[in-house]
């Protein structure tokens, strides 16, 4: 990366971490630290190895460590486990009142095997059970 681009994002990353009249970081420091740092390191320097010499840096790279801390507690996404379970909320919410639980997994299980509950094969054991349940005598 060059080092115009490199003060660019230096100065963008300072305003996104400054608040009010209180930052974080300063941009400049932080641009000249990560140059000093760029040439201590080599290519087969590792993540682990990096972040060793940060910490016993003893406070030359403090910007750097501040970055990392701040950005490395920012979470990237929770939304994968809320989707997954969407079906189930959806079914829940809908008939919980009315709703034993051997009905309810089965409603799971049809809504998780949607497509092998649309083909015809399904269609028709549905139309033989429907019929067998009819047949059913009733006592006076």
């Amino acid at each position: 990366m060059d080092d115009e681009l490199l003060m660019k994002h230096c100065k963008d990353l300072q305003i996104l971490l400054t608040d009010g009249s209180s930052r974080d970081l300063d941009a400049v420091d932080m641009f000249s630290e990560l140059i000093i740092f760029r040439n201590i390191i080599d290519d087969s320097t590792t993540v682990l190895q990096a972040l060793t010499l940060i910490k016993k840096s003893s406070g030359s790279f403090q910007n750097i460590s501040i970055a990392l801390r701040i950005l490395l507690t920012i979470p990237v996404t929770s939304v994968g486990v809320e989707r997954s379970f969407s079906k189930l909320k959806l079914i829940k919410t809908y008939l919980r009142s009315t709703m034993s639980k051997n009905r309810l997994n089965s409603l799971a299980t049809i809504s998780i095997e949607h497509k092998l509950a649309v083909s015809e094969k399904y269609n028709s054991l549905i139309d033989e059970l429907a019929s067998k349940k009819s047949r059913i005598k009733r006592f006076n």
